[in-house]
């Protein structure tokens, strides 16, 4: 790590390649992941979203390790992501697994972008 880095890199390495498995099972979904969107009313046609979305916050990530900056901006779009998908969940009334799932990611990522804004790292 850095004296400019806010997040060790194995940990922002860890989070990109979750990030990019959660890509991967997202250009087709896996019925699991097809259920969950079904669940909280997500159309079909705008589906095609969630991969983009999710490959940038793998490439963020990885280049937050060269450039601290990055990181928090890709930190904060995170917590925006999991913020509006727990949000989803609860208006669906979808509190079960799938609620528990966003809240943590929500919870890391929120505290992660935190420190790095509290840090003044940039």
């Amino acid at each position: 790590m850095s004296n400019r880095a806010f997040v060790p890199s194995r940990v922002l390495t860890l989070l990109a390649a979750f990030q990019a498995v959660d890509a991967a099972i997202c250009v087709q979904p896996i019925p699991y992941v097809a259920k969950c969107l079904d669940d909280v009313h997500y159309p079909q046609e705008n589906r095609w979203i969630f991969p983009v979305v999710k490959v940038a916050s793998a490439a963020g990530l990885l280049g937050g390790i060269r450039f601290p900056g990055l990181a928090k901006l890709t930190l904060v779009m995170l917590t925006t992501y999991f913020t509006l998908a727990l949000a989803a969940h609860l208006r669906a009334r979808d509190s079960g697994l799938n609620a528990a799932a966003a809240s943590t990611l929500l919870t890391t990522y929120g505290a992660l972008a935190a420190r790095g804004i509290t840090s003044g790292a940039c």
